[in-house]
């Protein structure tokens, strides 16, 4: 994917120089209360519980798809939908722990392209309206290819990267369909019950719904084990240098903040006023996409999931420099701020531009998600750490 991409946008974006502190500043980190290795084992077991969660919805997805397509019914139907936005819920928060060189999406093989690939060509999968307003009956279901869990991952990217055939936003698709309305009408895509009963392909469409939610189990699965007491990667992770663990949780929230939320994610669909653009686009949730990303960033900086409330980023900085502190945690309740005021659905928010009311508030919130990232750079030199470097 973009990982590496991303990361040398956002800090040359940010245009800030860090350096390492002083041998001085390290004494008095030494002195702390809260030490790196406590912060770094709190990470960790944000990243698992997280993980397990969104496993443990997406589980529950499953299990709403398995029931709809064995009884496809409109209260059916309704419920797997309801089900996919819950487990989108727990999932949106795991993007705090990509770009941080961890087994989500570190390699070629990581399973983040399984499970979260957009943007979606929709017509690689089904039946879909182009951009001239033509009906294409094309796509995997309504081929004669076979419908397997493996033929459907190595379909996945094959060709160009919109080509994508599983994950979330896959099955988003299999239940909404393409959203055909005027953003104006805040409604999702349109989708009926009934191409999974008496529509062409209906059978091949239920197995390809029904495969889709067992290989995301599947990768969710992947990353509950990875990170799990004893795991490899979390056994890998906690050996590292505690600069380099350290260095590599402030590259996952600085990058997603600063480029993959605020210009990848927000500014493009801002831009080009277009819903293709935006994340969860078939049924009008990327708002929640939007919101849950930032909570997820903000988790891993303050050190607090469910449950957790540990050491953190946030402890490191306050005890090296409390203006830094104060300047990024009043930059989270800006940012929190600037994304509740932003219009739903983001498709409407989007739809007049830039100059547009909903269009400047939107670009506000992008500036202060840019401001968010230069303040977690900030705040990480001062505790030692050049994430640039």
């Amino acid at each position: 994917m973009k990982n590496s991409i991303l990361k040398v946008t956002v800090l040359a974006f940010l245009g800030l120089s860090i350096y390492a502190c002083s041998d001085d500043d390290k004494a008095d980190n030494n002195n702390s209360v809260v030490t790196k290795k406590q912060v770094i084992e709190n990470y960790a077991n944000i990243v698992h519980a997280n993980y397990k969660k969104a496993y443990d919805d997406a589980v529950i997805l499953e299990t709403a798809i398995n029931t709809f397509t064995a009884s496809p019914t409109a209260a059916n139907f309704t419920a797997a939908k309801d089900r996919w936005k819950d487990s989108r819920e727990s999932y949106g928060t795991t993007e705090a722990f990509r770009f941080a060189n961890g087994p989500i999406d570190a390699t070629d093989d990581s399973p983040e392209g399984l499970i979260n690939s957009w943007p979606l060509d929709e017509s690689y999968i089904d039946y879909a309206v182009d951009e001239q307003g033509i009906l294409t009956n094309g796509g995997i279901v309504n081929s004669t290819d076979v419908i397997t869990k493996e033929a459907l991952e190595n379909a996945n990217g094959d060709g160009a990267e919109d080509k994508v055939s599983v994950g979330y936003h896959a099955i988003e698709f299999l239940l909404w369909g393409q959203d055909l309305t005027a953003p104006s009408e805040n409604k999702p895509g349109q989708r009926l019950f009934t191409d999974y009963t008496t529509a062409a392909n209906a059978t091949r469409r239920a197995a390809y719904l029904k495969i889709c939610a067992d290989l995301l189990t599947d990768h969710l699965a992947y990353l509950v084990d990875q990170w799990k007491p004893g795991g490899e990667y979390r056994t890998t992770f906690l050996a590292l240098n505690e600069d380099v663990a350290i260095k590599n949780i402030y590259l996952g929230i600085s990058t997603l903040a600063a480029a993959e939320l605020a210009i990848e994610r927000m500014d493009v669909a801002l831009l080009t006023e277009s819903q293709e653009d935006e994340h969860s686009c078939f049924s009008d949730n990327t708002h929640r996409d939007i919101a849950l990303n930032l909570q997820g960033i903000v988790n891993v900086y303050e050190g607090k999931y469910g449950d957790i409330d540990g050491a953190s980023l946030q402890d490191l900085v306050n005890q090296a420099d409390t203006a830094i502190g104060f300047s990024t945690d009043t930059t989270v309740t800006n940012a929190k701020a600037k994304i509740a005021a932003i219009k739903i659905p983001f498709d409407d928010a989007i739809s007049g531009g830039l100059e547009s009311v909903e269009g400047a508030k939107v670009r506000v919130a992008v500036r202060e998600l840019e401001a968010l990232g230069a303040n977690f750079i900030a705040g990480a030199s001062k505790i030692g750490i050049a994430v640039n470097g």
